[in-house]
């Protein structure tokens, strides 16, 4: 089982982790503009978080055959095929949940430093 959600959260966080490097391209290239690089990356990262959401509600319906984490999974890992849709499920579920809080958390402190920055006079662009 350990196996398992470590392989879910490799895989979510693998996919998270190229967003939050866009993300932080887009940051720094409006740089010029701090208050719209926060404003816009925290508006990004709460996006991120909401297609988290939707990801884990969705989980329990997607078959476990098409996941990258049944991919991840060595064969003598992956559990048998009766209740395999029910362990990846919750796994994934767990693991999206998990990724989103935390992207969740950075929209609420960017979003927190743009009206900061907008409460000290700092120009939005």
């Amino acid at each position: 089982m350990e196996a398992i959600e470590n392989a879910a959260y490799v895989s979510v966080g693998r996919a998270c982790g190229f967003a939050g490097l866009g993300i932080s391209c887009v940051i720094f290239g409006l740089a010029f503009a701090p208050v719209l690089a926060a404003q816009t990356g925290g508006s990004l990262c709460l996006g991120v978080a909401l297609i988290l959401v939707f990801c884990a509600w969705r989980a329990p319906r997607r078959s476990y055959k098409c996941t990258e984490l049944w991919l991840i999974l060595a064969k003598d890992k992956r559990p048998p095929a009766r209740i395999a849709q029910r362990v990846i499920s919750a796994a994934l579920r767990e693991a999206y949940l998990w990724f989103a809080q935390q992207s969740a958390i950075i929209a609420m402190v960017l979003l927190a430093t743009a009206v900061a920055l907008r409460f000290l006079g700092v120009s939005p662009a």
